[in-house]
């Protein structure tokens, strides 16, 4: 059993059902890198404040070094015994201390000299947290260059849009797959300020601060702690990072479900590659977009973990407590289920081909131009309460009678509205000119 951080008030080890129910290494070994780099900018600090001799301070840096190489190269193993049956160490904290002690010897007990573990796992996780922004925020660029480009390879197809699963009006498939990107958009920048409100702080020690004057924590990548509880208490960081997170999942969980019902033989406007589909166990012509399914899937799991963590924050007296342990995996989690959809949907959308003769058929509904009728009259004087209400009696005619409109006379056009003719009716009913009508966005600075 390897010897604790803390101890020597106690007079018995403890409970192996203690051990095992409060132990975070097998999870919490994900911050080793972050531990060691805090850790080399801890003994800098210990020195400037002649806490450590240079001697000291080159030691215990060697061997924080070589840990650290270890992790770069990942080689650095936890060893079984930290495993829950016999854990030996609580934490990765505690056991990067016991291999700095076996580089180093006697001068590692030097290294938690003015630091708590609970100043020290807070900024881990602001490292970590960090860095995995960085790289998410990096896949979502490149899954949103990868929708772009398909938009841009499908330029000319136009598709029906629709509210409550019903169709509307026609829109450009650029501009549906635009409403995707513009949401990644605002997921880049949920992320890009979470990245900005952590801010990397140093000297709360336990919760009260420590002895070391402010001046010589600060750093051009750290600042010493501007109130030693809220940096030791809070996790709002974590909160607000898994919140980012769950509405990527959110969007995701969207654009997936879009997916799967437009490779339905009930839209059938898209295929997918083979690579990215599944089989059936038992019917042989199956082809099932389960990465689609488990991407929407996840966005509970997301969800939960967003929860879980407000749940658990909601009610933890200041400062610090053992309940926020229990922020870590939910964060990992949501990192990589984010992460690795993120990958895989770049990929995916490679890989998707339109079907555009099956969106034509669809888009022979003269229902979808009603609101195009309107405005034509509306653009020739009429009120709009008029308008919709002429439009909206010619549509009941023609379900009611199984009728095209393109097909009336100008006599029955007319008892509609007299300004309806066949040849205003045959321009209208066109999908490229409905699109084109559309004015008020702006994309690249021109009409979309």
């Amino acid at each position: 059993m390897a010897e604790k951080l803390w101890g020597g008030r106690f007079t018995k080890k403890t409970n192996k059902l203690v051990e095992e129910f409060t132990h975070s290494i097998h999870f919490d070994q994900k911050l080793a890198k972050y531990d060691v780099l805090g850790s080399l900018y801890h003994i800098d600090v210990l020195k400037k404040a002649g806490l450590l001799t240079a001697g000291e301070h080159k030691k215990l840096k060697t061997g924080l070094e070589k840990i650290l190489a270890e992790v770069s190269k990942q080689s650095f193993k936890v060893d079984s015994s930290c495993l829950p049956a016999g854990t030996a160490f609580e934490d990765i904290h505690s056991f990067i201390q016991h291999r700095l002690e076996k580089e180093v010897g006697e001068v590692a007990s030097k290294l938690h000299t003015c630091r708590s573990r609970n100043d020290q796992v807070v900024l881990d996780t602001k490292m970590y947290s960090k860095e995995n922004l960085l790289h998410t925020q990096k896949l979502i660029l490149e899954f949103e260059k990868s929708l772009k480009s398909l938009a841009q390879k499908n330029k000319n197809i136009i598709l029906p849009g629709m509210t409550h699963l019903q169709h509307a009006i026609p829109v450009s498939l650029e501009n549906y797959l635009g409403a995707y990107t513009a949401m990644l958009k605002w997921d880049f920048k949920r992320l890009e300020n979470a990245n900005k409100n952590i801010i990397l702080t140093f000297g709360a020690g336990a919760l009260a601060g420590t002895f070391i004057e402010a001046s010589k924590y600060k750093d051009s990548k750290f600042e010493p702690t501007a109130n030693s509880i809220d940096s030791v208490s809070s996790r709002d960081f974590v909160i607000e990072i898994l919140s980012a997170l769950a509405i990527i999942g959110m969007h995701l969980s969207r654009l997936a479900e879009d997916m799967i019902l437009w490779v339905t033989k009930e839209f059938d406007f898209i295929d997918i590659d083979d690579a990215f589909c599944t089989g059936s166990s038992l019917m042989p012509q199956k082809k099932n977009p389960d990465v689609l399914e488990l991407i929407r899937g996840y966005s509970g799991r997301l969800y939960g973990n967003l929860v879980s963590v407000l749940v658990m924050m909601k009610g933890l007296p200041l400062s610090y407590n053992r309940d926020m342990q229990l922020d870590k995996e939910p964060l990992f989690n949501s990192f990589e289920i984010v992460q690795k959809e993120l990958e895989i949907l770049a990929e995916l959308f490679k890989n998707v081909t339109f079907k555009k003769e099956n969106i034509d058929k669809q888009l022979e509904d003269e229902c979808l131009y009603a609101t195009d009728l309107a405005d034509y009259l509306v653009q020739n004087k009429v009120p709009f309460k008029d308008a919709h209400h002429a439009i909206g009696q010619l549509i009941q005619y023609k379900l009611k009678n199984n009728l095209e409109i393109r097909s009336l006379d100008p006599k029955t056009l007319k008892t509609f509205h007299p300004l309806l003719t066949p040849a205003v009716v045959k321009k209208i009913i066109d999908p490229e000119h409905s699109v084109k009508s559309k004015k008020s966005m702006k994309i690249n600075g021109k009409n979309f």
